[in-house]
This record gives structure tokens, sequence and C-alpha cells, in this order.
């Protein structure tokens, strides 16, 4: 099957991935661009989960203060270069984790930091920040934005830790 250029800038478009996998990706999905748009996607987990081991040791710091100052969120979020910390997809990652935290209220960062006395007492999807339902878009959890956002920069991401502070509370 023929790719053209068209179908190759519109899915650069939609996944930031380089000009020769977009080709390759179109080509073994028939030109569909959804199913290049997944095949990218699974791709990049697969290059995301062999750098798991890797230490994230930059990142950003992301503050949102909500409701006329009775609720805010305070999030860190880790990659491995300075460089990726200030592309915009991740800074507006972290600033979409912070609305999620001021939001919801998570206890954890994953059901793996549930202690194991509380184990069986709570939801993870309740309590658990990765496991949760993303605000913005909830037929996805938050660990798939982690996920897509360190596939498509190709350096691990890592939540380190949050804080959410309401008034009163």
């Amino acid at each position: 099957m023929e790719i053209s250029t068209t179908q190759i800038k519109e899915l650069r478009d939609r996944t930031s991935a380089g000009v020769m996998e977009c080709k390759r990706a179109l080509q073994q999905a028939d030109g569909s661009i959804d199913r290049a748009c997944e095949i990218l996607r699974e791709q990049g987990l697969a290059r995301a989960e062999k750098k798991a081991d890797r230490t994230a040791s930059q990142g950003l710091v992301e503050v949102y203060v909500h409701g006329g100052g009775r609720i805010g969120a305070m999030v860190e979020v880790n990659c491995e270069t300075d460089f990726v910390a200030h592309t915009d997809e991740f800074k507006t990652m972290v600033h979409d984790l912070a609305l999620q935290i001021a939001a919801t209220d998570p206890r954890f960062t994953s059901p793996a930091d549930i202690p194991g006395e509380e184990k069986d007492k709570v939801v993870p999807e309740e309590v658990c920040l990765l496991s949760q339902p993303f605000i913005r878009d909830p037929s996805r959890k938050i660990s798939d934005i982690v996920a897509d956002v360190s596939a498509k920069m190709g350096e691990k991401v890592a939540v380190r830790r949050f804080a959410r502070f309401e008034l009163g509370k």
C-alpha cells in the first residue's frame, strides 16, 4: 500500500513520532491512522518498559490552587533529563496531575504504597492516584497518561510524591 505524505504528517501531528516511525506504522496498519497510532503507542510503551530501571532525578514540581484558595495540590513528577522536563507535553501532564489531585484527593501514589492492614479495606481506583480514571478522559487511567508521556519522550517518567491541602481538613 502506498502511504502519502499527508497521512504521515497527520500521524506525526497526533503522535509526535519520527517520520520513518510513522511511515512504518502506517504500512503495518495498511494506511489506518488510528491503528498506526495504536502501533506507535505499543512500541513506545515497550521502549519505556525497558527504561523502567533507570534513574529519574530531573523533573518538575507543580502547584495548583483551586476554589478561591480553599484547595491546593502539589506534585513532583520525575524524568531522566532536564530537557524533557521543559517540554510542553511534560509540563501539561504535570499540571493535569496537580488538577487530578486537587479534584480527587488520592491518599497513595500506587496500589503498592497501600499499607498491608488497609489493602482489603480500600478500593485502589479511589485512593491511588495512578489507578484513578483521568478527570479529563474517564476512559483512561492516570497510569496510562504517565505511560504515554514516557513512551513519547523515550524516558522514564514517574510520579514521585504529592500533597493536597484543603481548608478545614
